[in-house]
Order: C-alpha cells, then sequence, then structure tokens
C-alpha cells in the first residue's frame, strides 16, 4: 500500500476533514483550521472604548458639579437679600465665566484624554494637576474617585449613629414564661437553630421545650432526671444540634440525644492516685462543661479535682488530654468555669485562685496565658466567654465584678465593673450577636428587691440598659444570634424568654400566635376500641366516628352512666355493711376474724353418719371384713341391779 503524496494530503485538508480521522482521534473537531485574533486590533479596540467612556464620565462629572455650584448659589442669594441689580449681573458674568471655563477645561481634558488616558476616569485631584505628571501609558485600575471618599464618610456617619445607639437592637418589648419548677433554673440549652430549649434546675430535673410544637400554655414536651439525685449544672447542645451535653454535681458528665436518651456517660478516674493525668477521669464533683465549636463530638469539662478535660464522644472510656491548672509556685488550683475560644484553638478557665488561664488546645502543658489576679482570691469565677470576634474575654467574677479582657495584650483589663451581686457559681455572661453589648444578671436575697438583667457597652462599658426580670435572682443569660431571643433563667423555678416581634426571628413568636387547647373532659371514660381490620362482618365493631358522639351514648345507658355509691360510714344500712375504716386489720376483722363458733356436740354429729356407713360400708370396713373381729359390746347394768347382785360380806361392811 502506497502512501499518499503531499497534493493528496493538502487536497483532503481543503475538501475537510477526514470522518475516518475523527473516529480514531475521538474528537469530531479534529483537522479544522484554528481560529487566529489580531491582538493589535483588540487592543486599539479596548482603548477607544475606554477613551469614550472617560470622556463620558469626565462630562457626566463636570455636569454635576455645575449643579452643585448653582445650588450654593441659590443658597447664597436666599441668605443675601440682594440690594441692586449689578449684584444679578456679577452673578451671571460669573456663571458664564465659570461655564466658559468648565468647558474649556473639559476640552483641553478630553483632547488629552484620548491621547493618554486608558482604562477608568481619574479623580478630581489627578485632574487639577498638570498633564504632564501622568504617565502616557496607564494602564489597570485607578484609584477612586473623590465622590465615593465622600460617600463613605456619609456610611462612616451612618454606622456612628447606630454605633451610638445599641440599646434600640435589644429585644425586650414582649416576653413569655415558662414554668420550669419550684428551685433555681441552674442551667440553659438552645440549639443552634432555635427550635428546642432544654432547661435544667436545682430540682434534678431537664426540661424540654420545643417552640414550633409548643402553644399559649407553654408547657415542656418531655422532662427527665439524667443524673438522678444530683443538681444539673450545664446543658449545652453540640454544633450540629444532635446532642445534649449534660454536667451536673457528680464526677461523670453525660451526653443525651434530642430527645433526651442516653448517647454515653464519661468514666470515672481512680480516686487514688496522686497524678491526676494518670487517671481515666474526673474523681471529683464537676463544675461546668462547653462543646469544641468546630469538631463534632468533642467536649471539655472542669471539675473539683483540680483538672480540665477534653473528651470525644466516640471514646468515652477515656479522657482525649488533660489540662492542668498552677498557681506561680506549681500548687494544684481548682478551676470553677472553662469554655472554647470562637476558633476552637485556645482553651479558658477560671479558678478560685482568682486566676484566669488560656492554654493552647494541642499544648497541654504550660498555659499560653495566665493572669494571676484576675478576681479576689477564693471567690468563684463563674463565668468566661469569648466575642464573636475572637480577640476579647469578659470574666463574670464571684466578687460581684465583670471584666473585659483582650487576649491579644493579656496583662490587666481593658474595663471592669463592679456593683453586681452574684450568690450562684454558675452566674452567666454573654456577647450580643453584634458583639457591641456585654449581658449579665444580677441576684438578691428573697424579698430583698428583683434581679435584674445589666447590658454594658462593649467600647466603652457604660452601663446603658437593665431589666427588671423578677423578684428573685437572674442566674443563666442567654442571647441567641439567630433568633436575636434573650432567655433568662432564674432563682425561682422560672424560665423567661424576651423577644421583639419586628427584630426577632422564629422561637417564642412560634407559640405566641398558637391558641391554648382545650381540655377533654372525661376521655377515659369511653370504651376502648380494638381494631381489628381482618375481622369477619358479624364480628367487626362498629368505628367510633367521635368522641363527643360516644360520650352522648354512654351517658345514656344506665350501666355505664351508673355512679358508683359512697361508701357507707358508721353502722351498715339499706342491706349494706358499714364500713369499720380503711386498714389492713379492719379488712381482717371483717372478712376473715369472724367469730364462728359452733355450740352442737360433736359425738351427735359424728353418729349421724354411723347408720350409714353401717347400712352402706364403703371405705373402711370392706378392708377389715376378713380380719376384723366381731364387735362384743360389755352390757352396762343400773345401780339398782349392781346393788342386789352384790356380796353378803359387802353389804355387812357398809
Amino acid at each position: 500500500m502506497e502512501r499518499p503524496g503531499p497534493s493528496e494530503v493538502t487536497g483532503s485538508d481543503a475538501s475537510g476533514p477526514d470522518p475516518q480521522l475523527a473516529v480514531t482521534m475521538g474528537f469530531t473537531g479534529f483537522g479544522k483550521k484554528a481560529r487566529t485574533f489580531d491582538l493589535e486590533a483588540m487592543f486599539e479596540q479596548t482603548r477607544r472604548t475606554a477613551v469614550e467612556r472617560s470622556r463620558k464620565t469626565l462630562e457626566a462629572r463636570e455636569k454635576e458639579e455645575e449643579m452643585n455650584r448653582e445650588k450654593e448659589l441659590r443658597r447664597q442669594n436666599e441668605d443675601i437679600e440682594p440690594t441692586s441689580s449689578g449684584a444679578h449681573v456679577v452673578r451671571d458674568c460669573s456663571k458664564s465665566s465659570s461655564r466658559d471655563t468648565s468647558s474649556s477645561e473639559s476640552e483641553e481634558s478630553s483632547g488629552s484624554s484620548e491621547d493618554e488616558l486608558i482604562g477608568p476616569p481619574l479623580p478630581l485631584k489627578m485632574m487639577e494637576e498638570p498633564s504632564n505628571h501622568i504617565e502616557e501609558d496607564i494602564l489597570g485600575p485607578l484609584p477612586p474617585p473623590l465622590y465615593e471618599e465622600v460617600e463613605e464618610d456619609d456610611d462612616d456617619d451612618g454606622d456612628s449613629e447606630e454605633e451610638e445607639n445599641p440599646v434600640q437592637k435589644i429585644p425586650d418589648s414582649h416576653e413569655i414564661t415558662l414554668k420550669h419548677g419550684t428551685k433555681t433554673v441552674s442551667a440553659l440549652g438552645l440549639d443552634p437553630s432555635g427550635a428546642r430549649l432544654v432547661t435544667g434546675g436545682y430540682d434534678y430535673d431537664v426540661k424540654f421545650w420545643d417552640f414550633a410544637g409548643m402553644d399559649a400554655s407553654f408547657k415542656a414536651f418531655r422532662s427527665l432526671q439524667p443524673c438522678e439525685c444530683h443538681q444539673i449544672k450545664s446543658l449545652q447542645y453540640s454544633n450540629t444540634g444532635d446532642m445534649i451535653l449534660v454536667v451536673s454535681g457528680s464526677s461523670q458528665a453525660k451526653v443525651i440525644d434530642r430527645d433526651g436518651f442516653e448517647v454515653m456517660e464519661c468514666i470515672k478516674g481512680d480516686q487514688y492516685i496522686v497524678d491526676m493525668a494518670n487517671t481515666k477521669g474526673h474523681t471529683a464533683m464537676l463544675h461546668t462543661g462547653s462543646w469544641h465549636p468546630k469538631i463534632k463530638g468533642e467536649f471539655m469539662t472542669c471539675s473539683n479535682d483540680a483538672t480540665v478535660r477534653t473528651w470525644e464522644v466516640e471514646n468515652p472510656r477515656k479522657q482525649r488530654s488533660v489540662f492542668k491548672p498552677r498557681t506561680m509556685q506549681g500548687k494544684k488550683v481548682i478551676p470553677t468555669t472553662c469554655t472554647y475560644s470562637r476558633d476552637g484553638n485556645l482553651i479558658a478557665a477560671a479558678c478560685q485562685n482568682g486566676s484566669i488561664q488560656i492554654w493552647d488546645r494541642n499544648m497541654t502543658v504550660h498555659p499560653k496565658f495566665h493572669y494571676k489576679q484576675a478576681h479576689d482570691p477564693g471567690t468563684d469565677t463563674s463565668c468566661v466567654a469569648f466575642s464573636y470576634d475572637g480577640n476579647v474575654l469578659a470574666s463574670r467574677g464571684g466578687d460581684d465584678t465583670l471584666k473585659l479582657w483582650d487576649i491579644r495584650q493579656f496583662n490587666k483589663p481593658l474595663f471592669s465593673a463592679s456593683g453586681l451581686p452574684t450568690m450562684f457559681p454558675m452566674t452567666d455572661c454573654c456577647f450580643s450577636p453584634d458583639d457591641k453589648l456585654i449581658v449579665t444578671g444580677t441576684s438578691v436575697q428573697r424579698g430583698c428587691g428583683s434581679g435584674k438583667l445589666v447590658f454594658f457597652e462593649r467600647r466603652t462599658f457604660q452601663r446603658v440598659y437593665e431589666i427588671d426580670i423578677t423578684d428573685a435572682s437572674v442566674v443563666r443569660c442567654l442571647w441567641h444570634p439567630k433568633l436575636n431571643q434573650i432567655m433568662v433563667g432564674t432563682g425561682n423555678g422560672l424560665a423567661k424568654v424576651y423577644y421583639d416581634p419586628n427584630k426577632s426571628q422564629r422561637g417564642a413568636k412560634l407559640c405566641v400566635v398558637k391558641t391554648q387547647r382545650k381540655a377533654k373532659q372525661a376521655e377515659t371514660l369511653t370504651q376502648d376500641y380494638i381494631i381489628t381490620p381482618h375481622a369477619l362482618p358479624m364480628f367487626r365493631e362498629p368505628r367510633q366516628r367521635s368522641t363527643r358522639k360516644q360520650l352522648e351514648k354512654d351517658r345514656l345507658d344506665p350501666l355505664k352512666s351508673h355512679k358508683p355509691e359512697p361508701p357507707v360510714a358508721g353502722p351498715g344500712r339499706g342491706g349494706r355493711v358499714g364500713t369499720h375504716g380503711g386498714t389492713l386489720s379492719s379488712y381482717i376483722v371483717k372478712n376473715i376474724a369472724l367469730d364462728k363458733t359452733d355450740d352442737s356436740n360433736p359425738r351427735e354429729a359424728i353418729l349421724r353418719h354411723a347408720k350409714a356407713a353401717e347400712d352402706n360400708p364403703y371405705w373402711v370396713s370392706p378392708a377389715y371384713s376378713k380380719t376384723q373381729p366381731k364387735t362384743m359390746f360389755a352390757q352396762v347394768e343400773s345401780d339398782d341391779e349392781e346393788a342386789k347382785n352384790e356380796p353378803e360380806w359387802k353389804k355387812r361392811k357398809i
């Protein structure tokens, strides 16, 4: 087979792509001529377009300047009354001269822009400079024009006005009250979506509240005691919302799911080991706990055994890592609260000696930051919370203070506020969703005022607002960023939700609009209906259409509607025996220990069957019929006959 020559190849290319070759190469475009681009023509077209746009922009800007000048002149005319017509002439001349100068400048700038400018228009400041300072070949974007700076300044002024009034963003126009119990609500938790609220208290109960499924009666749909007889100290939903961390007064934290079923329980450590890092879990009472904000299934707890431990849900038999707070002299110190930073890289803990220690999550030996006198020694710091930007830390101390810290310069507090009494070891503080306010609660003695929710501005730390909650202490507070609603736990067993119909989303707004369901009376009196779908028609019961109709039918039935007779008090009457009490002894006396004595002769009772046994022997007599001797009874004589038969010597002796 001969190869085709060059002429044949060119002929095939001229005629078109070979279909066989396209099939062989795997794509249909093989053999087509590539498209060519003239780069010089494209650059020239781009330059002309840019010059035209620059010219139009400059003309529009000149018109705006001219209009602004006319407005200023009109304002001046209104302020200064004209005294003569010469003033008008001068103004007209000035206007015409300004127009002439502006037109000449526009012509010059347009002429120069046609030769030099490429791209977006120049700002006014650069236009006022001589043209020889501008490079001939300007490529790329230029600095923004001056009017944009003015608009930015206006926006800054608007932001400053909003910053001046952060109180307007507080959602406190409406409130609902959830009745948890009679004892202190010591824990609050809200899932990330804001659909469910969970509360825990000193009464060992954990209650679940569903805003979407709750009506105006505000009743919890589930209540349980996950830790038996231990007070609930902390409740928190995971970042995915499918698990809840339960921290109680015991040494073992629990994780339950959204419906209250247990997922895992941390192991208890060996309390006889000196080094707490060698134990598998906590050995003393827990204080609080927190989920990792980024990693699913990781959480942290702190305890009276002077350790902060991190855990994983998949491995409940041993902690992940152990952090041991120490004083400056290297002695043990008990952490009272702990939390993660917003990015999860830092772990902060406040201790009983008044110090605040911050570790890197992956470095358990030495703390990254350590401030030894953050609060008064011997007072339990109840809460530490990071801001949403992650640079500021707020601490709520047992010395009735609230302090703000910058972790980038952790050598002194930024601000400090005093006069905030607290009597609970879990009093909260939190940041607003926009990071401009800090919220905390105050405690009061019973009957000595009302507990308050106090708001501080973060920038100046001024006490800008406060809300009177109830006549008891405010223990827990939670400001949800998505719902924009504030949840508060109080010392008298109430959980309150504050919201604003215009500023808040969902949450409490869903259940307020629902009317309270009417309780169905005497629903238990109806007969149970058994559904048998495969029963024969003759055995099939008619289906109950409504409860009300069935109740009406049962009321007409004398048997079903018969009222039980009350027990008879005192002696019996009407054929009924009177009751003598409701105790067991009275029941025994009445029914069992009755007097059943029989005064009849027992010998007569036995001999009553002697005639029948003799006539028809069945049990005993047949067995001894052959061996039994014949019965012979002795004859009994009377007393007179015995006296006659006595011998003579006895009579003489008598």
